[in-house]
């Protein structure tokens, strides 16, 4: 995915997390993501989608964070797409082995 940011390529097989200048503020839709580096606001419209960014650091890949917060397989591609965006943001960055 290409931004004014740079090439991002996402993967749902890759390690990620939340690049450490992101603040979480959650709200009852999801919460506001505020990234301290780029001045970017985002928005996560859903709770499950605040759970699987909260399990990205602790998760060997996205997909098991992904499924560790209850998506289901069929969910998948919605969720890669919304991933993919923050990762395009820079709300999260891959994670070194």
């Amino acid at each position: 995915m290409s931004t004014d940011l740079g090439t991002v390529s996402f993967e749902l097989d890759g390690a990620w997390r939340l690049d450490r200048r992101v603040s979480i503020r959650p709200e009852r839709f999801g919460a506001l993501l505020y990234h301290f580096g780029t001045r970017r606001l985002s928005f996560l419209k859903s709770p499950a989608l605040l759970s699987v960014v909260r399990e990205l650091e602790n998760r060997p890949t996205a997909r098991d964070a992904c499924f560790a917060a209850g998506v289901l397989v069929a969910e998948l591609p919605r969720y890669h797409q919304a991933l993919a965006a923050l990762a395009a943001s820079r709300m999260i960055e891959p994670r070194s082995a």
